[in-house]
């Protein structure tokens, strides 16, 4: 089975963990990235972000560098903004059309996930879910236990596949 990971990571937290899995389970990497990015620095990232949920901006993306179609499992992986998934991967559910997959999804967070799985569902309707794993500033609280917690949750995914 071909697997993919894809993930968009704003201050890196989701990257770590889009890297982790890939590595656990020899799978692909493809960084979603929007043509023109939020700036991670300064106060005001968080209302422009939350913003950007809240009335469904959907930035263009550069072109992916693999086609998430060809893949049978797709682990992916966002920042929670505003209790929910970021315009990217918003923009990134709206323009590939995954249907009959596994797919496994993954979030890092500075509060609470909200409804941010419970909506990537809603959009991923006809796949099967095989799993769900949130994470809090893996960077910056836990890197070498959330590393950990990873890959057993990878490796038990991966053995189900």
């Amino acid at each position: 089975m071909k697997i993919l990971v894809a993930f968009y990571s704003f201050e890196g937290n989701t990257k770590f963990i889009a890297e982790t899995i890939a590595k656990e389970l020899k799978a692909d990497l493809l960084e979603l990235k929007p043509t023109k990015e939020i700036k991670t620095k300064g106060f005001f990232k968080y209302p422009i972000g939350g913003a950007q949920v809240v009335f469904g901006f959907k930035p263009k993306l550069l072109p992916f560098e693999k086609n998430p179609e060809d893949y049978d499992v797709l682990f992916l992986g966002t920042p929670t903004w505003s209790l929910s998934y970021t315009p990217t991967m918003r923009s990134f559910l709206s323009q590939v059309k995954l249907s009959g997959k596994k797919i496994g999804l993954f979030c890092c967070r500075m509060g609470k996930k909200g409804k941010t799985f419970k909506i990537m569902k809603k959009k991923l309707k006809g796949n099967e879910i095989i799993g769900e794993i949130d994470f809090s500033q893996p960077l910056i609280k836990a890197k070498e236990d959330d590393a950990k917690t990873v890959r057993k949750w990878a490796k038990e995914l991966g053995s189900k596949i």
